[in-house]
């Protein structure tokens, strides 16, 4: 989503290489060019230009210390003002109530139903809650099996009633259902309404009243850019909701609404969509995602989403094999699932600083590991345990089975012998042979 804002930001900081001090002449130059990437990235002009005014004030006479840079400086003022344009910390949501009630809101087509299954996912799986969707979309043809759909994929039930056409009757039932059912988060998806029908605004209204949510959220398709932020303030004005939702923020998209949304309403943003799968839903973390636009990572978000998926009872076993030499393929490919569980594979290495310049423009496919997987499910059971049964004849046959080629077979089974010795060096503690052998690798 970043990349293009990411890519101007980092010239624009560029233009304090090599100056001893920050002075009025080359902060007023690089400020400028800040607000030019600002308002290219559909930011709204009034806030780009606060922006850049508080960062011009903070940086104006600041002497760099001995061990920075100006440009390093300025990049933590940025950062810090970032922050603060989105934030500054990030906003949980409120699990209060018995059960807890949320409501979703937002216009036709901004992904409320899906985000609507990816929060029960989260809720359900992250803070092991026991979810029931509601459906109050009444109007859109469908609607009703989509959510039930959703549902079935990620194993939470569905309350509805297609014989019911009002939805404040229905949300009414939902969570009734809910307190019968021991349910103890109530999750209403609502059609979708525009800011200026008054009728539908007035019916969203009624069914706030009816249910008291302790959540109302606002969806919201982040690839409108700033038409974003103009509708969010449309709805705060009716609905005077307790946060946003930004969905789409995989797409082809400038980050406006990202950046300027929380000045404009007063609202935090919640949570953000990072892709289709019903796992790619992110908390909302203003640091975290000043760090990706400058082109820093996200190393913290990495680690939770490899904690998330850790397994320590796989992780012993995997510690015992490696402590008898007995580390094989089908182990290997455990580590490849746990991975690929982590999310998409251009949203992890987003997360690595420095990773994301290094690799723009390529193509990071979702299936990087469909070529090792293949060549691995190509093995027979006593080959992937048995690695170094693998001979000319064998290799071949692998390579004609999986799609791939002799080299391709060759190079994984390099790198999985590379990987093994390390694994075991680490256990034992052999550190400075570890560092040995990856100069060596080099």
């Amino acid at each position: 989503m970043f990349d293009n804002l990411s890519d101007k930001l980092d010239k624009a900081l560029h233009v304090l290489r090599g100056h001893g001090q920050i002075t009025e002449i080359n902060v007023a130059e690089t400020t400028k060019e800040i607000r030019r990437a600002l308002l290219d990235a559909d930011v709204n002009f009034k806030i780009a230009k606060e922006f850049t005014n508080k960062v011009k004030d903070k940086a104006i006479g600041q002497n760099v210390l001995t061990t920075l840079q100006p440009g390093q400086l300025m990049v933590k003022i940025v950062k810090d003002e970032l922050t603060e344009l989105m934030g500054g910390d990030a906003e949980g949501i409120d699990l209060s109530g018995n059960p807890t009630v949320i409501l979703m809101s937002g216009l036709q087509g901004s992904g409320k139903t899906t985000f609507s299954g990816k929060l029960a996912n989260y809720l359900k799986s992250r803070k092991t809650k026991n979810p029931l969707l509601v459906a109050c979309d009444v109007y859109r043809p469908a609607a009703i099996d989509q959510l039930h759909v959703v549902g079935d994929q990620i194993g939470v039930p569905v309350f509805s009633d297609k014989d019911n056409t009002d939805p404040v009757s229905l949300a009414r039932a939902g969570v009734a259902h809910a307190k019968a059912n021991g349910h103890n988060v109530v999750i209403i998806d609502t059609a979708g309404r525009l800011a200026v029908d008054e009728q539908m605004m007035t019916e969203i209204s009624n069914i706030r009243d009816a249910v008291q949510p302790q959540e109302v959220l606002f969806v919201v398709d982040a690839m409108t850019g700033q038409d974003a932020v103009n509708t969010a303030k449309a709805f705060n004005e009716v609905l005077d909701y307790d946060g946003v939702v930004l969905t789409k923020l995989d797409g082809d998209t400038r980050g406006g609404a990202a950046i300027s949304i929380k000045s404009v309403v007063h609202k935090p943003i919640k949570f953000i969509g990072t892709g289709e799968k019903m796992d790619a839903i992110d908390v909302f973390h203003p640091s975290r995602m000043a760090d990706r636009i400058l082109g820093m990572g996200d190393v913290v978000s990495l680690v939770e989403r490899a904690q998330e998926q850790f397994d320590e009872e796989e992780a012993r076993r995997i510690q015992k094999k490696i402590a008898k030499n007995k580390f094989g393929f089908d182990d290997f490919l455990s580590q490849i699932q746990q991975i690929k569980k982590m999310g998409s594979m251009k949203d992890l290495v987003g997360m690595i600083p420095g990773a994301g310049k290094a690799l723009k423009g390529m193509d990071i496919d979702d299936d990087a590991f469909k070529h090792i997987e293949a060549i691995i499910h190509s093995m027979t059971p006593d080959e992937r345990s048995n690695p170094s049964k693998l001979d000319a004849r064998r290799k071949k046959r692998i390579a004609n089975g999986s799609g791939t080629s002799l080299q391709e077979v060759n190079q994984l089974l390099k790198q999985f012998d590379q990987m093994s010795k390390m694994m075991k060096m680490m256990q034992g503690g052999g550190g400075k042979k570890m560092m040995q052998m990856m100069q060596n690798m080099r």
